[in-house]
């Protein structure tokens, strides 16, 4: 059925998002039970932005990720219509207590399910069960623990399949931030972005963006953290990183995979000398300012864009590139090739662009200028090109914004002003993302691309 058609269903879940009062839906193996108002318990929402994998799905449209990205109302997840069983998972990263999860129904609901927990994503222990479900929205009260939280579908409620606007575990967080998982191949995964990050300030000024927009990361509980550039103003000393950077963004240290950016230049005590004291290992996991990885799907590049003109970086990037096996291929560096900013465009990429535009890479992420910014696919002369890269700029961590100046072509979204982090959705063979403010509102959502 497509999504047109769902969209026409009455939706009984409407009428629940809506209310203030919460309806809490207790299952039973004999069916549901409702209970009215119960106090919330203290209790942390571990499945946010984590990896989360499917049996089926409708389309890249409705990928695993979609049910666990934090909208209620506009990405779901959808699997294959017409057969039971169904399922869907999340891996929150290390085993958890869970005590609450909560099921946002599309149109296409369960009948018969159950809510199941597993530490090896093998063997599964049912933790609540019905045979009655009516769609909705279903907020069980659990009692189990486990990395892995599977709903688990065996008769569907329409003649359709198994669809989720959201699946939200809660319970313990165990007090810090959860390690980098293991994504096996298949899986989507959950990663924040921002470059140009801490100003020399704190959350004791009302007008400090770095306290606000790390609040954004620590709620999407991202796999990892790309950073593209610029994490620390105005000098990067280690002093500057420890007493600002450190405080609010330096939570996310262990998950962090940053990329220098120029203002990391500018140390006194030289180049690189706070950038690679305060991130150690990090800064150059393989000896070098540039460096590359994998996750799940997904390949990797952080280049050094401050030393473009280095041709050994060059030959390293042609040559990772070729050896990559993975589908997907992601860049980050701070310059961007193409900007509608203050900077405008940094033509000493363009070398780069080549060698990722001729590798059939998928997506380019930059800062330098400090506004949001995203292009259409394009080559690196400029053309548009469905073959070519996706760009965008993400320098709205934390410094103060710039204007736009000269619009670009292939620019299809500019904001300005704002402050935020990109929340990309990186799923085995399509991607996209969502700017979130510092509010917790998505002030833009990109298309969802399929890679090369």
């Amino acid at each position: 059925m497509s999504s047109a058609i769902r969209r026409s269903v009455p939706r009984r879940a409407l009428a629940a998002l809506a209310t203030a009062t919460t309806l809490t839906v207790a299952l039973t193996t004999g069916g549901l039970v409702a209970a009215a108002d119960r106090a919330e318990a203290a209790e942390t929402l571990l499945s946010q932005g984590r990896p989360a994998t499917s049996s089926s799905t409708e389309s890249s449209a409705y990928g695993a990720g979609r049910a666990v990205d934090g909208d209620l109302t506009t990405t779901r997840w959808a699997s294959a219509e017409g057969g039971d069983p169904q399922w869907l998972r999340v891996d929150l990263g290390q085993a958890r207590r869970i005590s609450r999860v909560v099921l946002r129904w599309e149109a296409a609901y369960g009948k018969d399910y159950e809510i199941q927990v597993s530490d090896d994503a093998s063997s599964w222990t049912s933790v609540r069960s019905t045979v009655s479900g009516d769609g909705g929205v279903d907020d069980l009260t659990v009692s189990g623990s486990g990395r892995y939280v599977r709903v688990y579908g065996t008769k569907r409620g329409t003649s359709y399949g198994y669809s989720l606007w959201e699946l939200q575990v809660y319970g313990d967080d165990g007090g810090s931030p959860s390690p980098t998982p293991t994504v096996s191949p298949g899986e989507s995964f959950t990663v924040a972005a921002a470059g140009d990050i801490a100003q020399q300030c704190t959350a004791s000024s009302s007008s400090c963006a770095h306290p606000r927009t790390a609040a954004q990361v620590e709620a999407m509980k991202p796999a990892f953290v790309i950073t593209m550039g610029d994490n620390q103003y105005d000098d990067a000393r280690l002093s500057d990183f420890t007493k600002y950077y450190d405080k609010t963004w330096g939570r996310f240290k262990s998950l962090t995979h940053p990329a220098a950016g120029n203002h990391e230049t500018y140390d006194p005590a030289g180049v690189y000398a706070g950038y690679k004291a305060y991130f150690g290992s990090l800064a150059t996991p393989q000896g070098r300012t540039y460096y590359s990885f994998d996750h799940g799907d997904w390949h990797f590049v952080a280049l050094d864009s401050n030393a473009f003109d280095d041709a050994a970086q060059l030959s390293w990037l042609k040559a990772d590139l070729a050896a990559t096996t993975k589908r997907c291929v992601a860049a980050y560096f701070h310059h961007p090739l193409f900007s509608s900013g203050e900077h405008g465009n940094q033509p000493a990429g363009r070398a780069a662009w080549s060698a990722l535009y001729a590798a059939r890479a998928d997506l380019v992420l930059n800062g330098h200028d400090h506004h949001y910014e995203r292009f259409a696919p394009q080559s690196p002369d400029g053309r548009a090109d469905s073959q070519g890269l996706v760009e965008v700029i993400g320098g709205m961590g934390g410094a103060s914004p710039y204007d736009i100046e000269n619009v670009q072509p292939n620019s299809q979204k500019r904001l300005k002003d704002v402050y935020g982090v990109l929340r990309l959705r990186l799923a085995p063979g399509s991607f996209s993302w969502d700017l979130v403010g510092v509010d917790g509102a998505v002030k833009d959502t990109s298309p969802v691309y399929t890679c090369h």
